[in-house]
């Protein structure tokens, strides 16, 4: 498997979570269990990703600013999930934030995926692809 298929599966597994999220209400199991499933997913994701993807990516003129641009992302990230986690869930404004997080991170994704992968997949050669990917699948697995 390539790192950039690695990265889509959990990818699509966070937008999953965000949307179902999105249609939980008040200080529920089901919005804190999908809440906190969330929270590890980002958290395993932004370590392995910036680990396994973007520190390689760092070497290289052509990838180097989306490198820098996604870690970016993720620090703004950490900050919005930071306010999350100081709001009570049946705080009306939580859903709000819980919103403009899911805009957030779509937004990041779709980056990644349209534009980054592109790019990433010209710099590294097919074996950098697969090897990254199973050092990818490793960090994400000792993260859960």
């Amino acid at each position: 498997m390539e790192i950039f298929n690695a990265i889509k599966q959990d990818h699509d597994h966070q937008r999953a979570l965000l949307s179902m999220l999105v249609d939980t209400s008040g200080d529920s199991k089901v919005r804190e269990k999908y809440y906190h499933e969330l929270k590890e997913a980002l958290e395993a994701h932004a370590i392995a990703e910036e680990r396994y993807f973007y520190s390689p990516l760092m070497d290289s003129d052509m990838t180097i600013e989306d490198s820098r641009h996604g870690m970016a992302e993720h620090h703004e990230i950490d900050e919005m999930i930071a306010d999350l986690d100081n709001t009570q869930f049946s705080d009306p404004s939580w859903l709000a934030k819980m919103k403009q997080l899911k805009e957030k991170v779509e937004h990041h994704l779709k980056d990644e995926e349209q534009a980054f992968f592109q790019r990433a997949g010209k710099v590294l050669d097919a074996d950098e692809k697969d090897s990254l990917a199973d050092g990818y699948q490793q960090e994400m697995e000792r993260q859960q």
